[in-house]
């Protein structure tokens, strides 16, 4: 049997005499790769476009493996929908889809929150500002098309040459680009520019040709012009001389630039009456062939501009980066420190510092904040492959990439990059301005776990960190005595200098020091502390996140439980409002302020379907539940650790001197009285191990509360607040019981027993010494 990977498989059954499509129904075409099992002869395992199939009938049926990120992403866009964006992808031989930037529920983002928006191949995509329902796709060779989100309905806008002229030319990835000065003003290119102020509608040229109009096939291929009988194929790739990239100046209307992939750049001030070229070879360094990957107007100067250009195609991957402050008349490179292999796709500008700018490169982001003499690699998970696409999501400050192979990245809220200044970096520490947080439950739609019950190969991309996310920066780090004793040896290692022995001294002082801590101080508008959140000590830039919930209030026992994954315990929520936030370390029971106090905002994400009581009355209550909890396993801790503290005093009068009598009545009545309590507060033995019911008891009422309230903002209802009642009152009376026991009855017969030779028992007063 023989295999042949081409766009739909072909298999031979006869050593490859004949060849016939294989079975192929529900899955994706243009194969690449194909392994086998030498134990299974219907095993089929197929790489594609489209992702990893596999076959456990010999092709009759195909499982696709679902949780491998792996869509190579052209261009990308985002809306402005409330509450989460949403991102649009047009994608290699995978449709155009489009995805939320979050989700509200506890598993993260999955393969189910996202859909295709349009067939084919995708390329760029591009949205209508204040109006998330209409958004732009394409397929290759220009094929436009509006989407109306609310039906899914797909029209084709694609401009058509009027009678008598030639056809239309248009990119492999054609530039779309919606008006800064209109929203529903529609650019788009083929060899010419076409404007639409009716979402496409109609059309209207706004240029001639502006490329250099050339026969492609008279063209040199691998050094030579072909023969027309060599192996052509052009259907459904890119055409040549094309329009590639366009810009409009958001502050100078009809100010529109174009690039084409022939090496030209051509400018119009009056929204396309003039147009004037600019040749890439006159540009400094830049070869004659250059693409035009990009261009960008600047959001704070009319007059300035931005291109990226790609001669990758030629083998040159030289970051070719430049910019103008004369609208194009003369240009100077800002590729700084870019590697010379890391090729420019695109680049964008920051909407409030104008310093601020990020390319997405052929390995990886890069950054910079001083308009690009120095540029640093965007680390934190970003992998070193190919980004085609960047965007700022404005509102969120969110910077989005597209990769070519691994999907889409998001880093959220980075607005604390506009703070980032040499003077910031050489301060100790710094605590940077935090957005807003939302206030809602996550949604459980899987279950309790992370992947509820759907097995471990179900997908879920991480959603930002829920609550309020802090990002901080520390210049050194900090590090505990032996650390730097470490560091330092190590040094003296690598120079062949021999270690000595630090002393007992410092070894003990050593031991005897506390770990260091920074902490982010939260403190409400009263100014009392909500929460202690710990975070990193190392050197550099650190996220942490307070999950809007004030500390577990329950008791804390010296041997604490061991939790499972199905239940972690959790303080109540902290209401919304105003709040501030502390940068701080502690070291050696010293605790030193890192930073002032900066304010945040926790904001409801929904009002949901009933009208919510008075917020500040469930915060209360939320507040007192939480007080009642803390008593409430304190007492339940205190008994059990007297139950077993008598049983341990009843095998000491054992081994004690008292006559036999009334000391071992007493130590049995006061077991009987502690049994008591412990029925009262969680239940008879008897009953609960078959699962036979009780009259409820006070945990019982308790966790009807908590169950009331631990997954909802809506606040108690009326038997919440009755159930928490009745459990305060009957808590009173069992504490008023045990605490009799635990500081009368029981230290009497501890001095009766001490008295009379019995062993010492935990817990017990130390006696004074002979």
């Amino acid at each position: 049997r023989i295999y042949l990977a081409d766009m739909r498989m072909q298999v031979s059954h006869d050593g490859g005499q004949t060849f016939r499509p294989m079975k192929e129904r529900h899955k994706h075409s243009d194969n690449h790769t194909l392994t086998f099992r030498r134990d299974d002869p219907n095993y089929l395992l197929v790489g594609t476009d489209g992702g990893l199939y596999e076959s456990f009938d010999n092709a009759n049926n195909w499982r696709f493996v679902a949780n491998l990120p792996v869509t190579q992403f052209y261009k990308l866009a985002v809306d402005d929908a409330e509450p989460f964006y949403n991102i649009y992808g047009g994608t290699q031989d995978n449709n155009t889809q489009a995805g939320p930037s979050r989700t509200d529920n506890a598993h993260g983002i999955r393969n189910a929150d996202w859909y295709i928006t349009l067939f084919a191949d995708g390329h760029q995509p591009a949205t209508e500002p204040g109006n998330p329902d209409i958004v732009y796709n394409e397929w290759q060779e220009g094929n436009l098309v509006r989407v109306d989100v609310t039906t899914g309905e797909v029209i084709h806008i694609q401009p058509q040459p009027d009678k008598g002229e030639p056809h239309e030319r248009y990119n492999w990835d054609a530039p779309i680009l919606v008006s800064p000065h209109a929203p529903t003003r529609l650019y788009f290119a083929s060899q010419r520019v076409w404007q639409s102020d009716d979402r496409g509608d109609s059309w209207k040229a706004l240029s001639e040709d502006l490329t250099r109009d050339q026969e492609r096939l008279t063209l040199p291929i691998m050094g030579a012009t072909q023969s027309w009988d060599n192996a052509w194929d052009v259907y459904a790739m890119s055409n040549y001389n094309t329009i590639t990239s366009l810009a409009e100046s958001p502050l100078q209307q009809g100010l529109i630039y174009a690039g084409t992939d022939d090496g030209l750049i051509q400018v119009t001030e009056n929204s396309g009456e003039e147009w004037r070229k600019i040749e890439v070879s006159e540009l400094p360094d830049v070869p004659a062939t250059a693409f035009v990957n990009d261009i960008k107007t600047d959001l704070f100067d009319t007059s300035t501009v931005y291109i990226a250009l790609d001669n990758h195609k030629y083998g040159d991957f030289t970051p070719y980066l430049l910019k103008s402050t004369d609208k194009g008349n003369s240009w100077q490179s800002i590729r700084g420190n870019l590697p010379d292999s890391s090729m420019v796709w695109r680049f964008v500008q920051d909407h409030e510092k104008a310093e601020l700018c990020f390319a997405a490169t052929e390995f990886g982001i890069y950054f910079t904040l001083d308009g690009g003499q120095k540029w640093m690699q965007l680390k934190g998970n970003v992998p070193t492959i190919s980004f085609r696409d960047l965007a700022i999501q404005r509102r969120e400050n969110d910077l989005i990439g597209a990769s070519f192979g691994r999907g889409f990245y998001l880093l959220d809220n980075y607005s604390f990059l506009r703070e980032v200044t040499p003077e910031q970096l050489a301060r100790e520490a710094t605590l940077f301005q935090p957005a807003k947080a939302w206030w809602y439950i996550p949604r459980s739609r899987l279950g309790l776990s992370e992947k509820g019950a759907m097995g471990a190969d179900h997908f879920a991309a991480p959603n930002p960190p829920f609550g309020a996310v802090f990002n901080y920066y520390l210049a050194e780090g900090y590090s505990s005595l032996k650390q730097q004793r470490q560091k330092e040896e190590k040094e003296m290692l690598k120079a062949n200098t021999a270690v000595e022995f630090p002393g007992w001294e410092k070894l003990n002082e050593e031991m005897q020091q506390d770990s260091m801590i920074v902490w982010v101080i939260i403190k409400d508008q009263s100014g009392d502390v909500v929460r202690r959140v710990k975070g990193p000590i190392s050197k550099g830039f650190h996220q942490l996140a307070w999950d809007l919930r004030y500390p577990v209030t329950s008791a804390m026992s010296l041997h604490p439980p061991k939790y499972n994954e199905w239940y972690k315990p959790q303080g109540l929520l902290a209401p919304p409002g105003l709040y501030t936030a502390t940068l701080a370390k502690q070291e050696n029971g010293n605790l030193t302020l890192l930073s002032k106090q900066l304010s945040f905002e926790v904001v409801p994400l929904r009002s949901g379907a009933l009208e919510r009581p008075d917020i500040s009355q469930s915060a209360f209550f939320w507040r007192k539940t939480e007080q009642f909890q803390r008593d409430l396993t304190a007492v339940s801790l205190a008994l059990s650790k007297a139950r077993q503290k008598t049983r341990v005093m009843n095998e000491a009068l054992n081994r004690s001197e008292v006559q036999p009598g009334s000391m071992i009545q007493e130590l049995y009545q006061i077991r009987q009285e502690l049994y008591d309590l412990h029925i009262r507060l969680n239940g008879p033995a008897a009953q609960k191990e078959v699962g036979e019911k009780y009259p409820p008891t006070v945990k019982d009422r308790f966790q009807i509360v908590m169950m009331g309230i631990r997954n909802s903002t809506y606040g108690p209802t009326a038997t919440h607040v009755r159930n928490l009642e009745i459990a305060v009152e009957e808590l009173t009376l069992i504490n008023t019981q045990l605490k009799e026991i635990l500081e009368d009855k029981l230290p009497h017969l501890e001095q009766i027993l001490l008295e009379n030779g019995a062993p010492w028992v935990e817990g017990m007063k130390l006696p004074p010494l002979e």
